[in-house]
C-alpha cells in the first residue's frame, strides 16, 4: 500500500521546524562547546592549573553525549509509538530551558564544588534533548518529503545545525572580545539566555505540524510497534550498528569546532579568539550552501558515493588543516579551514538524514536513528576529551589529532560501503524484510 502524498505545503513546512528546531538545538549546544574551550576551564574550573581545567571542561562537553545514547532510547520509544510531532515540540523545551539555566548558575568561587555539578547535570539535559531533536526532525521530514527528492528535504535537518553552529559562533566572537573581568563575570551568559528567543518562535512552528502520512498510515493500518526497540534489534541490527559506525563521522565537527578553537588559541599558536571563531563562522556559512547541494547530487546518483566522499576526504582534510593552524598563518588557516568543514565534511554531513533514515521501516525508524546516531555521536563527542589528551602535555600534538581523527573517518567508509543503495526505493518500501523484497527494488530500479 503506497504512503499518500503529504499535505500541499507541509514537507516545506516539516523541513522549516526541522531547520528552526536543530538551529536552536545545536545554537545551544555549540555555544556550550566554545564556552567550554574558551570560557569554563576559569569559571568552572578554577582551584585546577589550566592544562588540567581545560581538560576538565572539555570533558563536560563530552558528557551530554554520554547522556544521549540513554535519550535516544527513552525518546526513540516514544516517537514510534506517539509520532515525531510530540517527540519534536518536547525536545524543543528541554534544550531551551536547560540552556537557559546554564547562563544563571553560580562559579566555581560563588559555590565551589556545586558550580561544576550543577553545569554537569544541564549538559546531561542538554544531551537527552538532542538525543531525540535530530531524529524526530529527520523522521518528521523524510516522512513528509517525495520520494525522489528526500535527500534534499531531510538535509533541512543538517542546514539547521550549521546555521545553530554559525550562530553560536557569531554570538560569541563580540562576547569573546569583552574585556577580561566582563567576559567572566556576565558576558559568557548572554548567548545562553538568548536561546529562550529563539525557542518561543520554534515552539509556534512545530505545534502546527501534522503527523506525517507514513506514520498515520503505520498506526491506521497496522498499529504502533509496543515494543519498537524488540523490533529494531530483531530485523534491524546490522543497520543498527552501521549507523553506529557512520556517525563516528561527527568527531571531525566535534574537533574542528573544540578542540582546534582550543589549539589555535593556545600559546603555542598563539591566534586570538575572534580569528579562530571567524574560521568557524565562514566554513558554516559556506556549508549552509553545500549542504542541500550534496543532498541534492544524493538524490540523483546515491546516498553511498556522498557520504563516502565527505567521509574519505575528512580523513585527510583533518592533517591539513591542523597542519595550517600549527603553522599560525591564518590565511591558509581560514582557507583550509572552508574547504574542511564547510566543503568536504558537508557530503558526509548533509546526507546522513535521509541515507540514515532509509535503512529503517516506518514503525521503528525514529528509534532506530537515534539509537544508532547517539551511541556514535556519543564516542565522537568524547573524542575532544581524548584528543586533548594524546595533544601531550603542551596541547600542541596536532598530527596525532589529525592521525585520531583520520581513524574515526574509517568506520563511516565501512559501513558505507556496506550498506544498501537505497535513493530510488519508494518511502513505504524502506527498511522492508519480505521474500518480495527484491523484486519490488528491482522494479523500482527498473
Amino acid at each position: 500500500m503506497s504512503v499518500p502524498a503529504a499535505p500541499p505545503g507541509q514537507p516545506k513546512k516539516a523541513a522549516t521546524a526541522a531547520w528552526i528546531g536543530s538551529a536552536l538545538e545545536y545554537y545551544d549546544f555549540f555555544i556550550y562547546g566554545s564556552a567550554a574551550a574558551l570560557i569554563f576551564p576559569t569559571v568552572f574550573f578554577a582551584e585546577s592549573d589550566p592544562a588540567t581545567a581545560t581538560l576538565l571542561s572539555l570533558a563536560t562537553f563530552g558528557v551530554a553525549y554520554a547522556a544521549r545514547p540513554v535519550g535516544a532510547l527513552f525518546l526513540g520509544h516514544y516517537g514510534d509509538r506517539l509520532g515525531r510531532k510530540k517527540i519534536m515540540v518536547f525536545t524543543l523545551i528541554l534544550m531551551g530551558v536547560s540552556t537557559f539555566l546554564i547562563g544563571c548558575l553560580p562559579t566555581y568561587d560563588q559555590v565551589g564544588t556545586l558550580a561544576p555539578v550543577l553545569l554537569v547535570l544541564c549538559r546531561v539535559l542538554q544531551g537527552i534533548s538532542a538525543a531525540g531533536e535530530q531524529a524526530s526532525a529527520n523522521s518528521m521530514t523524510l516522512e513528509h518529503a517525495p520520494s525522489q527528492r528526500r535527500g534534499f528535504f531531510t538535509s533541512f535537518t543538517l542546514s539547521g545545525t550549521q546555521g545553530g553552529q554559525l550562530l553560536a559562533t557569531l554570538v560569541f566572537i563580540p562576547i569573546a572580545a569583552l574585556p577580561e573581568d566582563q567576559l567572566l563575570s556576565w558576558g559568557w551568559r548572554v548567548p545562553f539566555w538568548m536561546s529562550i528567543a529563539v525557542a518561543v518562535v520554534g515552539y509556534v512552528i512545530r505545534r502546527t505540524l501534522d503527523e506525517t502520512p507514513a506514520f498515520t498510515q503505520q498506526t491506521e493500518s497496522e498499529g504502533v510497534a509496543k515494543l519498537p526497540l524488540a523490533i529494531l534489534m530483531r530485523e534491524h541490527w546490522a543497520d543498527v550498528l552501521r549507523v553506529i559506525a557512520g556517525a563516528l563521522v561527527a568527531s571531525v565537527s566535534t574537533i574542528f569546532t573544540v578542540w582546534a578553537l582550543a589549539y589555535g588559541t593556545s600559546e603555542s599558536v598563539g591566534l586570538s579568539r575572534s580569528s579562530m571563531l571567524w574560521v568557524g563562522a565562514l566554513a558554516n556559512l559556506v556549508a549552509l550552501a553545500a549542504i542541500p547541494l550534496w543532498a541534492t547530487l544524493s538524490d540523483r546518483i546515491g546516498r553511498r558515493p556522498v557520504f563516502l566522499i565527505g567521509a574519505a576526504g575528512s580523513a585527510v582534510m583533518m592533517f591539513v588543516y591542523l597542519w595550517a593552524i600549527s603553522t599560525g598563518a591564518y590565511p591558509l588557516i581560514l582557507t583550509l579551514g572552508i574547504v574542511t568543514f564547510g566543503v568536504v565534511y558537508s557530503a558526509a554531513n548533509g546526507i546522513w538524514p535521509s541515507f540514515y533514515g532509509e535503512m529503517f521501516s516506518t514503525r521503528v525508524r525514529l528509534s532506530g536513528m537515534a539509537i544508532g546516531t547517539q551511541i556514535g555521536f556519543a564516542i565522537a563527542g568524547f573524542a575532544v576529551t581524548f584528543a586533548a589528551q594524546i595533544a601531550g602535555p603542551d596541547g600542541d600534538d596536532w598530527f596525532a589529532v589529525a592521525l585520531f581523527t583520520s581513524a574515526l573517518c574509517i568506520p563511516p567508509v565501512i559501513a558505507a560501503l556496506t550498506a544498501r543503495e537505497t535513493h530510488k526505493i519508494p518511502t513505504e518500501l524502506l527498511g522492508t524484510r519480505t521474500p518480495n523484497e527484491k523484486n519490488d527494488r528491482e522494479r523500482v530500479a527498473a
